[in-house]
């Protein structure tokens, strides 16, 4: 009976180390995921959630998921970052900028419009996410065809069975949520493109390419990047390497296409940026 354990233990194994090898990486046309350059951020940032770049390209805006402050982060410089607090302690989850407005993005779906960041008058409008049932979200980016804030699901009740992650679409003239989905993503359509199973997918950031006009999701939990159209349409998707993104819970983009990824800390990594160029 001990040897027929045994086998089995061991012809588990390698199928799971099959399946490893199995998997297929690669990357968006443009870019070279498996040649970063890679920033360690101090250990205020170890619980880095989301990210920005600031218009001057030289710094980079972030969230640290448990705190109500705003960090600017250079990569560059060895030193303290200046911190914007908004608001008390919470689950704090990504960041957007209009250009000239800046966003917070709670994991309820509650937004928090912050003035005068990194001021000494800085302060925050709350505005609510009012729908029914149970929503999480970890995604939050500006859609400039009309002017809106997107947030995507991470775990939404009307997805659970459904097979797709829906967006929900907060309007900057209105500064309300419309009551009804901005896109739905179909998952079969992903599993399609990287040949595997997804389950349920669970966006942890999201932002638009400054010159392909089209959408990067990160998922940490499913460890995928997936391209779509700017309507939730997906186009490409492409498997992570635990290794280099071991839990990838930000992404933005600069002027010229350059991609940054950041990662929180997770087991024995720290949290890190990566940066990916674009040709």
């Amino acid at each position: 009976m001990q040897v027929r354990y045994i086998a089995f233990f061991f012809l588990f194994l390698s199928c799971n180390a099959f399946n490893r090898e199995d998997k297929q990486y690669s990357s968006p046309k443009g870019y070279n995921l498996a040649e970063p350059t890679r920033y360690r951020v101090r250990q205020s940032m170890q619980e880095i959630s989301g990210i920005v770049m600031a218009p001057d390209e030289h710094h980079i805006l972030s969230i640290n998921d448990e705190e109500g402050k705003i960090y600017s982060i250079d990569v560059n410089a060895d030193r303290a970052y200046p911190t914007s607090k908004f608001d008390k302690s919470g689950d704090y989850e990504d960041l957007a900028t209009t250009g000239t407005d800046w966003f917070v993005l709670k994991s309820n779906g509650h937004l928090y419009h912050i003035n005068g960041m990194f001021t000494d008058t800085v302060d925050a409008t709350h505005y609510k996410l009012s729908l029914p049932g149970k929503r999480e979200f970890e995604s939050l980016y500006f859609d400039a065809r009309d002017s809106s804030l997107v947030a995507v699901c991470k775990n939404c009740e009307e997805d659970k069975r459904e097979g797709f992650t829906t967006a929900y679409r907060f309007r900057l003239n209105t500064m309300e949520y419309d009551p009804k989905p901005a896109y739905r993503i179909n998952v079969a359509d992903i599993a399609r493109l990287t040949g595997g199973d997804v389950g349920h997918f669970r966006p942890s950031a999201a932002a638009i390419h400054p010159i392909e006009h089209r959408l990067y999701i990160v998922a940490a939990i499913n460890r995928l990047l997936v391209i779509t159209d700017l309507d939730g349409k997906v186009q490409e998707a492409y498997n992570l390497r635990h290794r280099r993104f071991p839990q990838p819970e930000g992404i933005s983009f600069t002027a010229n296409g350059d991609m940054y990824i950041s990662n929180e800390a997770v087991d024995e990594s720290q949290a890190s940026i990566l940066k990916f160029k674009y040709h």
